[in-house]
């Protein structure tokens, strides 16, 4: 797509994903677009999500966390429309309509509207106390609480609920996390890796009951007690909500645009119209959706690609993107399969004292996945030996000492 003396890209939602695709197209060397127009939900620019955990717990401001300036956006001849969303979109004469009623055209349209909290139906969820944790506003509202209240309930053992009651820890709760499997983290961590996590945050204050789930949330004028699927009540001031996203389409579907769980796009991120495209958590890419900012990114550079014609043949394909992250203190990696089956060979390593710990993957001489807690420096290259499928033949004596000693033995 290259530019006109009339053209504009309207870009609906201004989170992290949105934000990498203006900087991409703004390190191009011709400009695509005369204008580029941002029009977001919320009250505040682009900001780093990933950050809200620290924020949460006392640990940053919300200065630290925008992603750039507004002098950058000006510098940059980006208009940036904050607290206003997209209400509408008129395909037919390709204009959107804001919700004070603005009628913007557009050449070519970016849907970049992320994802929603999932909030499960139970009985009680509507009460005052009951929260998620998804935004500024969100966290906000959570640091508001603290103060005010000394009991919490987190519903959710992913890393978004695990941050969220470490956080709340931290602004001085009894905090009570309940999740509905076995483990914590089990997307992410094996059985063992995943109790160990859970003895950590145990000790140092937080009260996780396993493979329980809220039945119904009880109170009058606000939360008071969370009802388990096995009757028992736990008292609580506030509930917090981690349990899923969903993407938010509903822009999307009412504008007519093919959906499933997510925007349909196809490798350059094109929707079923090819005037509007969708990145981030909202989309889906043949039966993957995205709950990472790393798959986003690589979207944003992609679609910066194709619109300023740089690269027009550019394709996204996902990938098994890595995880990696710090939960109270103890730094995470997890890449692949992380449990073994009946094909491949578990290793594993795992020092007390240092409350490290390994679990390594392997079918065939080929390393299928890799679980760290504690020490993860040798993840991205484990990381790079799954997706490359080495044979690992060699080294494979050494394979859980990582990178040094199998460099060193091959």
């Amino acid at each position: 797509m290259t530019g006109n003396t009339e053209s504009t890209l309207v870009i609906c939602g201004h989170g992290m994903v949105s934000q990498r695709l203006l900087e991409a197209l703004c390190r191009g060397r011709v400009r695509p677009f005369t204008r580029i127009i941002v029009f977001n939900g919320e009250a505040s620019a682009a900001y780093n999500r990933i950050q809200l955990s620290l924020l949460l717990a006392g640990e940053t401001n919300e200065a630290s966390l925008a992603l750039q300036q507004d002098e950058w956006f000006r510098n940059s001849g980006i208009e940036v429309c904050n607290g206003e969303p997209v209400v509408t979109i008129n395909r037919e004469d390709q204009t959107v309509t804001t919700g004070s009623g603005r009628v913007q055209p557009y050449t070519h349209l970016v849907l970049a509207t992320g994802s929603r909290p999932a909030k499960p139906g139970l009985p009680g969820a509507d009460l005052p106390g009951v929260m998620t944790f998804r935004d500024l506003e969100d966290t906000r509202t959570l640091i508001e609480s603290a103060g005010r209240h000394r009991r919490a309930v987190v519903v959710g053992g992913g890393f978004l609920g695990l941050e969220a009651a470490e956080g709340l820890r931290q602004r001085g709760m009894a905090v009570t996390l309940l999740h509905r499997s076995g483990h914590l983290l089990n997307r992410q961590l094996d059985r063992i890796g995943g109790q160990l996590l859970q003895q950590h945050m145990e000790e140092r204050g937080v009260n996780i009951r396993t493979g329980t789930a809220p039945k119904a949330l009880l109170g009058r004028s606000m939360v008071r007690a969370v009802q388990l699927d096995d009757e028992t009540l736990v008292s609580t001031d506030l509930v917090l909500f981690a349990t899923g996203i969903t993407p938010a389409t509903e822009l999307a579907r009412t504008a007519g645009l093919e959906c499933d769980r997510g925007i349909l796009v196809d490798g350059q991120l094109s929707t079923s119209d090819p005037a509007i495209s969708a990145l981030g958590e909202c989309c889906q890419r043949g039966n993957t959706t995205f709950g990472l900012v790393e798959p986003g990114y690589q979207q944003a550079e992609v679609l910066a690609g194709v619109l300023n014609g740089n690269t027009p043949d550019a394709e996204y394909r996902p990938v098994d993107t890595p995880t990696r992250l710090k939960i109270s203190g103890v730094p995470i990696f997890s890449c692949g399969q992380i449990s073994p089956d009946g094909d491949t060979e578990s290793v594993v390593w795992q020092d007390h004292e240092q409350n490290h710990y390994c679990r390594l993957l392997i079918r065939n001489q080929r390393l299928t996945g890799a679980v760290l807690l504690g020490d993860t420096r040798d993840g991205p290259w484990y990381s790079q030996r799954i997706q490359q499928q080495d044979d690992i033949s060699r080294y494979r004596d050494f394979i859980a000492f990582g990178k040094n000693y199998c460099e060193a033995a091959a």
